[in-house]
């Protein structure tokens, strides 16, 4: 299927490791050209070296307060399609174990930012009569997940923002939609995992085969695969889909709405 992407501009935050990596890589490998945002600048700089003129970037702290303006200033008068909008979450916490300041960076790094951000895209999106928003969440939204209660809260927050704005823009071509995954190969999980090997007395490996089991599938997912619908979601194909909150977990979620 030609997803019609190529020479299309986009941004993407998290742009180094999990899903933001996969995202990016599929994009450019598509034609596209992406404006990365991540904190390891000598990941970015190997992306550069890869992917060359498709490939622009900021090194930044994407949830940091000026952030998002420097994100503006890298786009410049560059038309974009559409932003894939990702950031590592806080710490991994019961809710006996978090303090006020636990919530309070817990707004900022999960919600704040998002909202400047895609307020500060808008414009341009309104003015082109299109635009693709995909918010890369958890399936903890859909099905609350043990010790992420930090995480879960905030990201509902997304959602309930996100479904807003796509009824908000639905007739001047703009979609909004949430992926919400489960269990993946990635860095985040491992937290999960070593925290759960803390509480319960496991091995890792243990405390790993535990979530694996509770897929349904039995195997974590990868990015790649999640990226493919990422794609599908950034591109104009997918112009009769909005508000919609998608969990991508291997079977995880009992309720048959999930």
């Amino acid at each position: 299927m030609d997803l019609d992407i190529k020479n299309k501009s986009f941004v993407v935050t998290g742009v180094t490791s999990g899903f933001g990596r996969s995202v990016a890589v599929q994009l450019m490998e598509h034609g596209a050209t992406v404006y990365g945002v991540a904190r390891r600048g000598e990941l970015l700089s190997e992306l550069k070296y890869k992917y060359d003129s498709r490939f622009e970037y900021l090194e930044t702290d994407v949830t940091e307060k000026r952030a998002v303006d420097k994100i503006i200033d890298l786009i410049g008068v560059t038309n974009i399609s559409g932003v894939f909008v990702n950031a590592g979450g806080p710490p991994a916490k019961s809710f006996m174990e978090t303090e006020l300041s636990d919530w309070d960076e817990a707004f900022q790094k999960l919600l704040r930012w998002k909202v400047d951000l895609v307020k500060k895209l808008l414009p341009q999106f309104l003015e082109n009569n299109y635009g693709r928003i995909v918010f890369l969440e958890s399936s903890s939204v859909k099905q609350p997940i043990e010790n992420l209660v930090l995480s879960t809260s905030l990201r509902m927050s997304v959602v309930g923002m996100a479904k807003t704005l796509s009824q908000e823009v639905a007739e001047k071509g703009i979609t909004v939609n949430v992926l919400a995954p489960g269990s993946h190969n990635t860095k985040a999980i491992e937290r999960l995992i070593k925290k759960k090997s803390e509480l319960e007395d496991l091995s890792y490996e243990e405390s790993k085969a535990l979530f694996e089991k509770n897929t349904k599938v039995g195997f974590m997912g990868d990015p790649d695969d999640l990226a493919s619908l990422a794609l599908w979601l950034l591109s104009p194909v997918s112009k009769y889909i909005t508000g919609q909150t998608i969990s991508v977990s291997g079977g995880s979620i009992s309720g048959i709405f999930g």
